[in-house]
């Protein structure tokens, strides 16, 4: 018997049949024979052992992921260049499914990974900002929210962002445009020109200002323009 990344194999004989070899995984014990083809379970299996197995299979594959990709970092940090030839070969997985886990990983620090929440989870939000990623990530885990129910949800709220910031003002007078000199026309565009602000917030302060801003029917990022723009004019005519 030998034992190989944690899993026991049995020993197998020379009969002419498929070699298979019996693995002996912590959270099946006794109650099952595993196998790398495969998993036999007996007639007699409690219905909450087979319940405790599922579960216990959903880590496995969830924390396979981060397990992977941190091992992939590891490799790129320590052995340079040869990683992702050799993480091919060792794992069978090809290049751009290895590239996404390291990727997806580096962008939550351990301290931010949630037990709850599946690998998927975390990388429906990988490319927003980390205080908005803890905030959907909590949003999920306290909501129980699956991989797809997180996703419908942010691209929801990135949707009324961009449909708020593309829409242009209406004119309530029922008076047309009238066409401006080239020369204004370049002059107001120099007025308009947007600049971008960057503000740091926590986890909990970006939370209390989606509150604030939904109450008042408008994107958080809008909301804040807003309440910029009225301090601006408060301290003008003060």
């Amino acid at each position: 018997m030998r034992t190989a990344s944690g899993f026991k194999a049995g020993p197998g004989g020379d009969t002419g049949e498929p070699a298979q070899r019996d693995l002996v995984l912590p959270f099946a014990g006794s109650r099952a024979k595993v196998r790398t083809s495969g998993m036999v379970l007996p007639q007699n299996l409690p219905e909450r052992s087979w319940e405790q197995i599922g579960t216990d299979l959903r880590e496995l594959v969830n924390s396979s992921a981060w397990w992977l990709a941190d091992w992939l970092i590891y490799g790129e940090a320590t052995y340079g260049w040869r990683r992702y030839k050799e993480a091919i070969e060792r794992t069978g997985l090809d290049y751009q499914t290895l590239r996404n886990y390291a990727w997806v990983a580096r962008r939550f620090e351990h301290h931010r990974r949630r037990d709850a929440l599946s690998f998927a989870h975390h990388a429906e939000v990988a490319r927003l900002a980390p205080p908005e990623q803890d905030y959907w990530l909590r949003k999920a885990e306290q909501q129980k929210w699956s991989r797809n129910e997180l996703r419908r949800s942010v691209r929801a709220s990135l949707a009324v962002q961009s449909d708020t910031a593309e829409a242009a003002p209406a004119g309530g007078d029922g008076q047309r445009d009238v066409p401006r000199p080239a020369a204004a026309t370049r002059a107001g565009e120099r007025r308009q020109e947007v600049t971008t602000l960057t503000i740091e917030l926590s986890a909990g302060q970006l939370e209390h200002l989606s509150k604030t801003a939904a109450a008042h029917g408008l994107p958080v990022d809008k909301w804040v323009a807003r309440m910029l723009a009225g301090a601006d004019r408060h301290s003008a005519t003060a």
